[in-house]
């Protein structure tokens, strides 16, 4: 058998060290705006601004629960848990996407309760400091633009921000036309407006982070796929009992029993698995325990990376 030439190069995967670092950035820059958006609520007597803030502070909780999970990542397996803490950053995922649900949940719950009891807004006041959380949310959410499709937390935290942002505008747009026109029912209609666009993106990472959390084969990787690759390796027959499950939000593990051909000596087994690993690589799958049998005997060879 021969080895062959690859040119495809492996597709960008934050590390824990990237991630942790843009997490607490972001969780400093929407503390700072949360304090400022409650103070300047209780001053104006801004229901408006004092709900945001609650909402935005959701956020805060969220991200620092991803801080958290991350930092428990790095803690090194032991004889209580074999693979270390890194299933938390897919539980914080989980947390996070109910967390956006029960933002909605309040959302839709004071713009009922705004369309039967009208709130006075000041306009003005209102749309510069949700203007401010434009900003602020929006240079935040920039932060995780990049890693959102490699990373759940960092998606959970982009789609986070993104919904903050989304719903400054709406408060500035509610709160210009309601300071020129006085019509009160635009604030809690735009908030059912902000709710749905927040849900619609929120059901996505809801059932990404239940699949994880089941042991679920992780969103992008095709299982049918997967054993067609490692078929096409030389050498290989057959490949069977695939099971692929995630050990954390940006870790991949696969266990596989391969049928490989009788001819092929010790040494010559060793490089097929060392070519289905590589494979294996890049399709995201960084773990794979291969069980390797040849057509005519039992198992020859098992072990781990």
């Amino acid at each position: 058998m021969s080895n062959h030439a690859h040119d495809h190069s492996h597709a960008h995967s934050p590390t824990v060290t990237t991630i942790t670092r843009t997490l607490l950035i972001g969780a400093v820059l929407n503390i700072v705006y949360v304090v400022v958006e409650f103070l300047m609520g209780l001053q104006t007597k801004s229901l408006a601004l004092v709900a945001d803030a609650g909402h935005n502070l959701s956020d805060v909780a969220g991200l620092l629960l991803s801080l958290l999970a991350f930092r428990l990542a790095r803690v090194k397996s032991n004889q209580r848990f074999t693979y270390g803490l890194r299933k938390s950053t897919v539980l914080v995922s989980l947390v996070n996407a109910v967390l956006l649900l029960l933002a909605v949940g309040g959302i839709l719950l004071e713009s009922f309760q705004r369309f039967r009891h009208p709130e006075p807004v000041s306009g003005n006041t209102v749309a510069w400091v949700a203007g401010l959380g434009i900003v602020v949310n929006a240079a935040s959410a920039f932060l995780f633009f990049r890693d959102k499709e490699h990373d759940l937390n960092m998606k959970g935290a982009y789609l986070h921000l993104l919904a903050d942002a989304l719903v400054s505008v709406g408060v500035v747009l509610s709160g210009l036309v309601i300071g020129y026109t006085g019509w009160l029912w635009l604030d809690p209609a735009m908030g059912i407006i902000v709710a749905v666009v927040i849900l619609s993106g929120t059901w996505s990472l809801l059932s990404d982070s239940l699949r994880l959390t089941l042991d679920g084969v992780p969103m992008g990787i095709d299982l049918t796929n997967v054993q067609q690759i490692i078929s096409d390796v030389p050498g290989v027959l057959a490949v069977d009992h695939v099971h692929i499950w995630a050990m954390s939000t940006t870790e991949n593990a696969l266990t596989a029993h391969l049928t490989v051909k009788s001819d092929l000596t010790n040494n010559q087994i060793v490089i097929v698995k060392k070519e289905v690993r590589h494979e294996l690589e890049h399709l995201g799958i960084e773990h794979a325990t291969l069980e390797v049998n040849t057509e005519e005997t039992g198992p020859v060879l098992h072990d781990h990376t």
